[in-house]
């Protein structure tokens, strides 16, 4: 696995670390976030959107990043969006 470190929240302390990577080879952005609240997990589970099944699969993750860290998210779509043009 290619990953290439993107950033690490600012005001991260001792034991928070919100982070952004992108997996350069197989295209995609990985986040390391806050878990969230279960009131806010039922929540994300319980909404019906268009093509997308009601609950939150076992293989997926609802996870939290602070909007500090925005950013950071835009690099990252920026590279993985380079690497997905690269053969």
């Amino acid at each position: 696995m290619s990953l290439l470190f993107i950033g690490i929240d600012p005001n991260t302390g001792d034991h928070e670390s919100p982070t952004v990577w992108v997996d350069q080879e197989k295209k995609e952005l990985i986040f390391q976030g806050w878990k969230p609240s279960p009131e806010l997990e039922a929540e994300c589970a319980a909404l019906e959107l268009p093509g997308h099944a009601v609950g939150i699969p076992d293989s997926e993750g609802v996870i939290r990043i602070p909007a500090r860290m925005v950013h950071m998210v835009r690099e990252a779509c920026d590279a993985v969006e380079c690497a997905a043009q690269l053969p």
